[in-house]
Parts: C-alpha cells; structure tokens; sequence
C-alpha cells in the first residue's frame, strides 16, 4: 500500500486554481522530495493531504485512509514538522514534548528525543520563547517523532539550521526510513533534497511536471554530466563525440570537456581519452538539482531557491545571529 496517493486532486480558491488534476504516488518506505517555486500549489496540496483543506475533486489517501473522512486516523499515524512552526512561549521545550506524547498517547521518553534532535537538556527546561531558530525547528522535529509515525511530513524542516543541525537532520531521516517510515520532504533548499531522497516531484503553476529519481530527471533532459580530463594527448574529438549518450566534447590546451547525457557515456568517454592519452586528472560534475528543476519550471525559481545549491553557507549566519541572543544553541 502506498504511503501516499493523489487522483485528480484539485484544489479551488473561487476563481483560483491551486492544484490542478494531482495525480501522485508515494511509495512505502521512501523519501519523497516535494519541489516548486512560491505559489506552485505545494502548501495547498500538504493542506489537503492532512485533512485541513477538502479536496474540489479527485481523492487523496495517506497510509490507507481518506483524507476527507479520516484525517483524525491519518494524524496519528503521521508526525509533521510544518514551515511555520509557533513555540508557546511559557511553555518550556521539555512541556512541548511531553505535551505531543500525551497527545497521541504515546509512550517515548521526552528527554531521548530531546537528545536525539539535538536540543540542549538544559535549553529544554527553559522557555521556548527565548529560542533562536534553529533552536525552534529542532524542537519541532523532536514533536514530529513523537509515537514513532508512519510518515513524515517535513516542510521546509532545515530552515534555520546551521551545517551541524543540517547534518543531524539528513540522520535522523535515514534512521526513520530504517526504521521502517516514508518521509515527504518539501523544500526550497535544493542541495538537501538531493543529498537525502530517492525520488522528487516538481510541481509549478499547481500541476505535477515532473516524478522520478534525480538521475532519471537528468537523462530525460538530456542534462547529465560534464567530465574534465586532463590528458597527456587529446584524441580526434569526433571520436569522442561519436560516442552514444555524448551531447559535446570539446578541448582547451590539453584539458577535455565531454558533456554526457547519460551514466554510461562517462566510462566510455574516459576509456576514448585514456587510449588516446593518459588521464592525469579527472573531475565529473553532474546537473545539480537545482539546474534540473529551473529546466523543469522555465527557469522560474524565486529568491529562495536562486542560491538554494549550497544552503548550509546561506542559512548558517540566521541561525548564529539569533542564537547569540537566546543565550546558544549548540
């Protein structure tokens, strides 16, 4: 059974479509990265996936069960980490915790999740209005393990995090897939996607254009690697160019650029240029996702996802700032 499934799923504001005709499966098991520019329908479609938006046609199923008759089945089954997520500020990070186990009646240790998301134990038995960011969104990752769920829905869930909380985070998604749970992993920051999911989906303009692995993405646009060799002699590049899945070869001095559209056009074109001459140096760069996902949209990518490549170096300053204020973090 799928962990997740979409038919026809539309979503009207009144004249407004947000989502139009979704038709999307998420697989048991897996991590599903959810992509799309602002105003692309993601949000809309997580609001109808938990039940808080009904659908204007087609359905939608989470773990077996109707999102229109059972979003209170599906709620404690699933742990959700959401873009926006508000502390109260009175209680202490420990209070939220154990107010999320008592919640769904679950029976986790409060401070093993707490050092398990990495939250101070000391910083949890304060109040969480005096949290920075970063500190915030690892309190929320800790309520969204509460009762070990089925599925997680992560929004945007680096945000605020500097490297080492990044890094925490890509863990704790391979351990819950070990353990057996199928994470949705929507965000902006396109460099974390690609490091942790098995497939994306790519929607704009509120439809699905795009569902496949990374790889399979780069193969469909013909976008998959560009090989740099420097070699003792560059060989006839038409041979090189011959070669199937090579889009381009071409040489400066004795460096030679192959662009491939497909994996196995890289060995072949590194064999070309190793009997040709051998190859004293050697870098391969694959399309990032980032590149695939302006093809994929028209290039229409917002503020946020435009230095999306390299998030740690653009989200570490926010969360440095403003935990020197709360008193520190890690």
């Amino acid at each position: 059974m799928p962990a997740l499934r979409t038919s026809g799923l539309t979503k009207r504001f009144g004249d407004v479509t947000a989502v139009q005709d979704l038709n999307l499966t998420v697989e048991d098991g897996e991590v599903f990265g959810f992509l799309g520019p602002n105003g692309a329908g993601k949000s809309t479609t997580i609001n109808v996936v938990l039940g808080f938006l009904d659908p204007t046609e087609g359905t939608a199923t989470v773990l077996g069960h109707d999102v229109a008759s059972e979003s209170h089945r599906i709620r404690q089954r699933i742990g959700l980490l959401p873009e926006a997520f508000d502390v109260y500020e009175n209680l202490t990070g420990r209070e939220h915790v154990v107010s999320a186990i008592e919640t769904k009646g679950a029976r986790d240790d409060p401070d093993a999740i707490i050092d398990r998301v990495g939250l101070d134990s000391e910083d949890a038995r304060r109040a969480a209005g005096g949290y920075s960011k970063g500190m915030q969104q690892r309190l929320a990752l800790g309520i969204a393990l509460v009762g070990d769920p089925d599925l997680l829905i992560l929004d945007e869930p680096s945000s605020g995090l500097d490297p080492k909380g990044i890094k925490l985070l890509r863990r704790i998604v391979r351990e819950e897939v070990e353990r057996g749970a199928t994470v949705f992993f929507s965000s902006h920051i396109l460099g974390q996607v690609e490091k942790v999911c098995d497939r994306v989906g790519i929607m704009t303009d509120g439809e699905m254009v795009a569902v496949d692995t990374i790889e399979n993405l780069r193969e469909e646009i013909g976008a998959g690697a560009v090989v740099e060799a420097t070699v003792d002699a560059v060989p006839d590049l038409e041979t090189v160019r011959s070669i199937e899945g090579v889009r381009e070869a071409s040489a400066a001095g004795d460096v030679v650029r192959v662009t491939c559209t497909a994996p196995e056009a890289k060995m072949a074109a590194l064999r070309r240029l190793d009997d040709a001459g051998t190859v004293r140096d050697l870098d391969v760069e694959d399309t990032s996702l980032e590149a695939l996902f302006e093809k994929y949209t028209d290039g229409g990518t917002d503020d946020e996802i435009g230095d999306a490549a390299d998030a740690p170096a653009a989200t570490a300053p926010t969360e440095d700032d403003a935990t020197a204020a709360a008193g520190g973090e890690d």
